[in-house]
C-alpha cells in the first residue's frame, strides 16, 4: 500500500472505530473516537456507505484504502450491489490492488462487467497466484473470445493448467479441482515428511491431508495432518496412512461429489483420472460453492425463471421466463375449456363458480408439497428403483388422509355457505378425488421425467399445475353435472 494517502493500518481503523470516517466543513478527516471498539466482521453498511461515498467524490485513495482490507468474498458482495456504472468507475480506481479471487465469487453477469472494465492485462497478472479451481472458475465465467485472449496470455504451466481444466465436463469433479497436492511416498518416515513441507515451497492456501502415491502416481492412501503431527519422527509413513478412503474420478459430477461428502463427513478427497491416476484433490470450501450452485439452479428451475439474477438483461429475462409462462398459458387455456364444457351448469348453480377455485387450489398446493420431497430426494439420490414405489405408496397414504380430512372440512364449509347438502357431498368427492390426484402425480410426474432424462426441477410444476387444474375443474363440474342439475 506504499505510496496512498492512506496505509492498511489507517484503512483498518476506519473498519474497526465505529464512526467511520466524516468530515468537516473544510474537508478535512475527523474520527468520534469511541470507548468501545467493534470488530466488524464483512461488508457492513457503514462500510459500504463510506466506499460509495468515495467513488462519488472521486477519492481514489481512499476508496483503494478502504477495499484493500476486505475479504474477496465481501468485494465481490460490494460489486453485486453497486450498479454496473459505479461498479466499473471503482474498478478503475481499484486498479491493479483489485484483488481478482473476487471474480472466483461473483455471479456470470457481474464477472462479466467487471472483466469489461478491468481488461485481460489486469486478470491474467494476477490468475497465476490464484488456486487452479478459482483461476478455472473466473476463466469458465467468462465469453469465449475472452477466454482466447485470457488463455494466450497466460504463462505455459499456468495456461495448461486451466486448459485442461477447462477441458472437463461443466460441473464435474474435475472443473471444481485443485491441482496444487501434496504427495508422498510409503517409506517416507514421519521426520522426511515433516522436513519435506518445511522445505518445500508448496503453492497451496490450506490443505488437510497429505496424499501417499505410488510409482505410477497411483494413489494407495492417506495422512491427515493431524495424525502425522501426533505421530513418532522414526514412523513410516505406511504405518499411520489410512487405506480405506474415497477417490473421486475426475469425471463425476459435481451434485454426485457433494452428495459423497456429505453422508460420509470428508472434508478432503483426492482426484483420479481413468488411469487411476492422482490429479488433484477437492476440499469442503469447493463443496458448499456446489452444494450452493445446485441448489440456487434447482429452486429457480423449479420457478420456472432459470439462471436470470437482478442484473441480467431485460432480453435475457424475458426469455427465461416468457417461455414457460407460454407453456402455462397452454395449460390454463386446457383447465379453462373444461370448464367451458359445464357451462351451462355453472349458470344454473352460481355456488360451482364460488366453490370450484378452492378444489383446483387445494389440489395445486398438494402437488407441490409432493413434487418439492419427490424432487428433493431425486436430487439426493434417495430414489432408485427399490424404493420410488415405497415412495409412491406413503405419498398415496398421506393424500388418502389429508384428502379426507379436507373433504370433511370443505364439505362442512360448502354446506354452512349454502345451506345445501347435495352441493356439500359434491364438495367433498371432489376434494377427495383431487387430493389423490395431486399425490399421485407428485410423485409420477417427476420420476417419469428423469426416466425420460429431463430435469425434474424444471418441467414438473408446469405439468402438476395443468394436471391439477383439470383434473379438479372436471371432477368437481362432473359431480355436480351428474347429480345436482
Amino acid at each position: 500500500m506504499s505510496g496512498l494517502a492512506f496505509d492498511v493500518q489507517t484503512a483498518l481503523k476506519e473498519l474497526i472505530v465505529a464512526g467511520l470516517a466524516d468530515y468537516n466543513d473544510h474537508g478535512e478527516r475527523k474520527y468520534e473516537v469511541k470507548d468501545r471498539l467493534t470488530s466488524l466482521y464483512g461488508l457492513t453498511p457503514k462500510v459500504e456507505v463510506a466506499i460509495v461515498a468515495a467513488v462519488d467524490s472521486h477519492s481514489e485513495s481512499r476508496a483503494r484504502a478502504l477495499v484493500a482490507p476486505l475479504h474477496p468474498a465481501d468485494q465481490a458482495d460490494l460489486f453485486k450491489r453497486l450498479p454496473p456504472r459505479k461498479a466499473g468507475k471503482l474498478v478503475r480506481m481499484l486498479g491493479d490492488d483489485l484483488d481478482v479471487e473476487m471474480l472466483s465469487y461473483l455471479d456470470e453477469e457481474t464477472c462479466k462487467e467487471i472483466f469489461d472494465v478491468m481488461g485481460v492485462a489486469a486478470l491474467t497478472r494476477q490468475l497465476p497466484d490464484l488456486p487452479t479451481d478459482d483461476a478455472i472458475n473466473i476463466v469458465k465465467r467468462l465469453e469465449q473470445d475472452d477466454i482466447e485472449d485470457v488463455l494466450a496470455a497466460l504463462p505455459a504451466e499456468e495456461r495448461a493448467l486451466v486448459e485442461e481444466g477447462l477441458s472437463f465436463p461443466e460441473d464435474s469433479a474435475g472443473r471444481i479441482m485443485e491441482r496444487e497436492i501434496v504427495t508422498v511416498r510409503t517409506f517416507w518416515t514421519v521426520s522426511q515428511t515433516i522436513d519435506f513441507l518445511r522445505s518445500l515451497d508448496i503453492d497451496i492456501e490450506e490443505f488437510y491431508l497429505i496424499f501417499v502415491v505410488d510409482a505410477a502416481h497411483n494413489m494407495v492412501g492417506e495422512v491427515r495432518l493431524s495424525k502425522l503431527l501426533r505421530a513418532q519422527r522414526p514412523c513410516r509413513i505406511s504405518e499411520i496412512m489410512e487405506t480405506d478412503f474415497r477417490k473421486i474420478p475426475v469425471n463425476m459430477d459435481q451434485e454426485d461429489v457433494s452428495i459423497l461428502f456429505r453422508r460420509y463427513g470428508m472434508f478432503c478427497a483426492g482426484v483420479v483420472d481413468d488411469y487411476d491416476r492422482l490429479v488433484g484433490m477437492i476440499t469442503i470450501d469447493d463443496i458448499i460453492d456446489a452444494i450452493d450452485a445446485e441448489a440456487e439452479e434447482d429452486l429457480m428451475a423449479l420457478a420456472g425463471v432459470g439462471e436470470a439474477n437482478i442484473r441480467s438483461s431485460l432480453w435475457d429475462t424475458l426469455q427465461g421466463r416468457s417461455s414457460w409462462l407460454l407453456i402455462n398459458l397452454f395449460t390454463a387455456i386446457i383447465a379453462s375449456a373444461v370448464i367451458g364444457l359445464f357451462g351451462s351448469t355453472i349458470e344454473q348453480l352460481v355456488a360451482l363458480a364460488i366453490l370450484m377455485p378452492i378444489v383446483a387450489s387445494m389440489g395445486g398446493n398438494a402437488a407441490t408439497q409432493t413434487v418439492t420431497v419427490a424432487v428433493r430426494a431425486i436430487a439426493l439420490r434417495q430414489l432408485d428403483r427399490n424404493t420410488a414405489m415405497a415412495f409412491v405408496r406413503r405419498e398415496l397414504l398421506v393424500a388418502a388422509l389429508n384428502g379426507v380430512v379436507f373433504a370433511m372440512l370443505s364439505a362442512t364449509i360448502a354446506f354452512l355457505w349454502f345451506n345445501n347438502a347435495d352441493i356439500a357431498a359434491v364438495m367433498a368427492a371432489a376434494m377427495f378425488a383431487n387430493m389423490m390426484t395431486a399425490g399421485l402425480c407428485g410423485t409420477l410426474v417427476p420420476l417419469g421425467l428423469v426416466s425420460l432424462g429431463a430435469d425434474p426441477a424444471v418441467a414438473s410444476s408446469v405439468f402438476i399445475s395443468a394436471i391439477t387444474n383439470v383434473v379438479g375443474f372436471f371432477v368437481f363440474l362432473g359431480f355436480a353435472a351428474l347429480y345436482l342439475v
